[in-house]
């Protein structure tokens, strides 16, 4: 199975990240971090690849696969970034947090079975997952993009073109995780017949949509358009919990969501 080669995998690709870092933080060499950035994601994505071919389904079912699909989005957008605004430094920080991802993946690898229970075997499955996995990597840039903002708030300056970018990244990401909580009503709707339960992963999506909101609303008042920056990283930990922190809590027994 692809699965077992995974770590092979993996090593590939962090030494390309490594090596991405290294020549975009240390030698300025933007073109030649990116080639190396670009090999590694190009790596990963084979392996997402023949593993959909070897399961003979999308990797999209268990939180192990999701990983798989964050870090390569997660990558993507780091590597973009770093194309269209020179952001180097997101490029490398973007592939750092992928690769521990994958690292995570190998030390806590899951059964990666070829079915689909009933409620999965549905055209909603695929856009679903898959939308809703790439607003959690752009607002995890997000998240980033406000660490480096508070930076300079407390050095007492203001990057006003990452501002944008942030506010930009914001807005589509959360663009896609109310699209993604669309396709998750209709499949809702077809598999158990209702589009809205209160389900526990459906309250906390509903809640990190609200603090999103929140920064949104704040960023649009004047005196505290420097405040709702500190909303982002709160925002993003309600976001890991709807992802990956219910299944967790004492309610997860009862989730549809658990498969």
């Amino acid at each position: 199975m692809m699965w077992n080669f995974f770590i092979w995998y993996v090593l590939l690709i962090i030494i390309c990240w490594l090596l991405s870092g290294y020549f975009a933080l240390y030698k300025k060499r933007e073109i030649i971090a990116g080639i190396f950035a670009l090999i590694g994601l190009a790596i990963l994505g084979i392996f997402i690849a023949r593993l959909w071919l070897s399961l003979e389904r999308p990797p999209l079912r268990t939180m192990g696969e999701t990983r798989l699909w964050y870090a390569f989005f997660l990558a993507s957008l780091g590597i973009f970034a770093s194309s269209r605004w020179k952001y180097a430094w997101l490029m490398s920080i973007s592939s750092l947090i992928a690769s521990v991802f994958l690292i995570v993946d190998v030390v806590n690898p899951e059964l990666h079975s070829k079915t689909l229970m009933p409620a999965l075997q549905s055209y909603w499955f695929i856009p679903h997952v898959t939308v809703y996995i790439f607003s959690y990597a752009l607002l995890g840039v997000s998240c980033l993009c406000s660490f480096k903002l508070m930076y300079q708030f407390c050095n007492g300056s203001e990057d006003k073109e990452l501002l944008k970018f942030t506010d930009n990244i914001v807005y589509v990401g959360l663009g896609f995780l109310l699209l993604g909580l669309l396709f998750g009503a209709f499949w809702a709707k077809e598999a158990w017949g209702h589009y809205w339960a209160w389900d526990p992963k459906e309250t906390w999506a509903f809640i990190t949509v609200i603090g999103y909101l929140m920064y949104i609303h704040l960023r649009l008042q004047k005196p505290t358009r420097q405040v709702a920056v500190y909303i982002l990283p709160f925002a993003f930990v309600l976001l890991m919990i709807t992802w990956l922190g219910v299944s967790y809590l004492p309610t997860a027994p009862m989730s549809v969501h658990t498969y």
